[in-house]
C-alpha cells in the first residue's frame, strides 16, 4: 500500500488539482454536515447537501457554517433523497455520493437502479458493487483494506473474483500499482472439503493465467500466515507478500463484520469505509461511526473518484 496512515491519504486527496463534491443524501445530519464541513476545510471535498433545503440551512448555521461555503439541493417531502443526488451526479455536479439520515437500502437503491447507468459492467467484474474497508490498524506498516464485510452477504466464486476486481480497481486509482491479495481462508492448502479454500485456490489460478488482472492473488492463505512472514515461515509458507498484502478478501460479510470490528474496537484500529463498483464511490459509514471514520471516507472517496463535470 502507499498510504502509512490516513494522514498520508488525506494529502493526497488535497493535492487532487480540483477538491471533489461529495453529495450528501439526506442532510439533516449533524454529525454528517460536521464531517463534510471538515473535509472542506481540508480542502478536499466541496459539500452539496440534498434534503429539505429549510432544515438544512437551518442545520448548516447552527453549526456555525455559512450556507455560501455549500449548495444545498432541495427534496420535496416524499422524495427519497438519494435519488435526488444520483440525479446531480449524473447531471455532472457531484462527484461521489455520501450517505446522510437515510437507511443503507434507501440510499443504494438508485445506485443499483439500472436506469440510473451506475454499474460497471464489465466483463471481468460483472457489475457486482461491494463494500472496501481501509484500516490503520496500530503497529502496521501501512493502510491495508478488507473486502468484503459490508455488501455481498455469501459471494460465490464468479462474485470474489468481482470483489477482488473491485478492491484492484480501487487501490490502482490510489497509486498502488500490482496490489498485493490475500484470499483468507482457515488454511494454508487446499481442502476440498473446504469451500472456502477451494474458491481462494481457484483465484490464484484466474490470477496466473491473467484473468485477473493488475494485481497478486494469493490463496488459501490464514490471517496469520498473510500478516507475519515469521508465522508464515514457521508453517513453511513460502512468500514475499507475506507482511506486506494490500488486501484481505474474507469468505463473506459475517467475515468480514467480524475482522473489522475486531480491528476496530479490540485493536484500536481507524478506519474508512466505502462501496465500490460503481461508476462513483459511496461513503456508507453508520450512525454509529465516529467522525473521523466519516471524513476519512471522504478523504477515500475523494481520491478514488473521477470529475464529473464542471
Amino acid at each position: 500500500m502507499e498510504y502509512g496512515n490516513f494522514e498520508e491519504l488525506v494529502q493526497k486527496a488535497r493535492s487532487v488539482p480540483r477538491p471533489r463534491r461529495g453529495i450528501v443524501a439526506g442532510a439533516e445530519d449533524e454529525h454528517v454536515l460536521e464531517a463534510v464541513f471538515e473535509a472542506k476545510r481540508e480542502g478536499i471535498a466541496f459539500p452539496v447537501l440534498a434534503g429539505d433545503a429549510a432544515r438544512v440551512a437551518e442545520l448548516v448555521k447552527s453549526l456555525g457554517q455559512d450556507v455560501n461555503d455549500c449548495r444545498i439541493v432541495d427534496v420535496p417531502a416524499g422524495e427519497n433523497p438519494a435519488q435526488r443526488a444520483v440525479e446531480v451526479i449524473l447531471a455532472g455536479e457531484a462527484d461521489f455520493l455520501i450517505k446522510g439520515g437515510v437507511e443503507t437500502k434507501t440510499l443504494l437503491k438508485p445506485v443499483v437502479d439500472r436506469k440510473n447507468n451506475l454499474h460497471m459492467d464489465r466483463p471481468d467484474g460483472q457489475g457486482l458493487m461491494s463494500h472496501l474497508a481501509l484500516f490503520e490498524i496500530p503497529g502496521e506498516r501501512a493502510l491495508i483494506a478488507v473486502t468484503d464485510g459490508g455488501m455481498v452477504v455469501q459471494p460465490d466464486l464468479a462474485m470474489k473474483k468481482g470483489i477482488i476486481v473491485n478492491a484492484v480497481d480501487t487501490l490502482r486509482k490510489m497509486g498502488c500499482e500490482t496490489p498485493k491479495v490475500a484470499v483468507l481462508c482457515a488454511v494454508e492448502k487446499l481442502n476440498d472439503r473446504m469451500q472456502d479454500a477451494v474458491d481462494a485456490h481457484k483465484l490464484a489460478e484466474m490470477n496466473r493465467r491473467g484473468e485477473i488482472s493488475g494485481c497478486v492473488v494469493e490463496g488459501p492463505i490464514s490471517y496469520d500466515v498473510a500478516m507475519r512472514p515469521e508465522i508464515a515461515a514457521l508453517k513453511g509458507y513460502e512468500s514475499p507478500n507475506c507482511g506486506n498484502f494490500d488486501v484481505l478478501v474474507v469468505p463473506n460479510i459475517t467475515a468480514g463484520n467480524l475482522l473489522g470490528k475486531s480491528l476496530t474496537i479490540s485493536a484500536g484500529a481507524a478506519m474508512a469505509g466505502i462501496i465500490v463498483g460503481a461508476k462513483i464511490p459511496v461513503v456508507v459509514t453508520s450512525r454509529a461511526s465516529s467522525a473521523a471514520e466519516k471524513f476519512n471516507s471522504i478523504a477515500l472517496c475523494a481520491v478514488t473518484s473521477e470529475e464529473r463535470g464542471a
